[in-house]
């Protein structure tokens, strides 16, 4: 399933449209101008801030109102987003990507507002040397100075994120938790970690900024296409929970 997420996902999908517009366009040059159309311009249309704020804004819930929103949470849970590798400047081997980073600062405000203790998860996708939480555990004690009080490294996706962050917490006998992550990441978290009987309060960061006026919200440029492209990701995988849930209820 997730190889096949990759193959319908810009800008791979679009590669294969405009290939295949080509192929066809000897025979069928009104399909085949069709799919180089398909492919080339949605690549383009893609690339635009405009675009890629209106896929991120629909994947959106409002944000946390505040720490004293937190209610009777017990814990904080921060959730992978990714490594570098072999980064050289904190001279831990690997260090958290830039969503990771986004989603510790954000964790480590909610714990120095509330003093809730935190459990952070992330495994390794690739055979890695270390779990992506002993990274992000590493960046929260040596780059913020926050504790952390639980570290589960063996998931390698959101579904085992919360089937195994809920085994943790469980033997600690919390059931209430603030879930950080991505805004447009967060409502499948949020229903993933729902699904293993966890009560969440949603504490989102990261939201889509609105794309300037005029000319400029639609020049293509390489991060808005990175940024539609984790939008569609993040469709596909709704889609996906969404029709494991339906074959469940069956």
């Amino acid at each position: 399933m997730e190889t096949l997420k990759y193959l319908l996902l810009p800008p791979l999908i679009n590669v294969v449209l405009t290939l295949l517009g080509g192929l066809l366009w000897s025979r069928m040059q009104w399909l085949g101008s069709l799919l180089v159309v398909l492919g080339l311009g949605g690549l383009l249309v893609l690339a635009t801030p405009v675009a890629s704020h209106a896929l991120r804004q629909g994947l959106e819930p409002p944000p946390l109102a505040g720490p004293g929103t937190l209610g009777k949470a017990q814990a904080i849970v921060i959730l992978g987003g990714g490594r570098d590798f072999r980064a050289p400047e904190f001279g831990w081997g690997d260090a958290p990507s830039n969503a990771t980073w986004r989603r510790l600062a954000y964790g480590a405000y909610l714990h120095r507002q509330s003093g809730l203790p935190i459990l952070v998860s992330g495994g390794r996708l690739n055979d890695e040397n270390s779990a992506e939480a002993s990274i992000m555990g590493a960046a929260l004690r040596e780059v913020f100075g926050v504790p952390v009080r639980w570290m589960e490294g063996q998931s390698r996706n959101t579904a085992e994120n919360a089937r195994y962050s809920a085994e943790m917490l469980r033997d600690a006998n919390i059931e209430r938790i603030a879930l950080v992550s991505q805004a447009w990441h967060l409502p499948r978290a949020t229903t993933e970690f729902e699904r293993v009987g966890l009560t969440v309060i949603p504490a989102p960061t990261e939201f889509a900024s609105e794309p300037p006026s005029g000319l400029q919200g639609w020049l293509p440029r390489a991060y808005h296409l990175n940024q539609s492209t984790r939008a569609l990701h993040e469709w596909l995988g709704r889609g996906e929970l969404a029709l494991r849930q339906r074959l469940l209820d069956r």
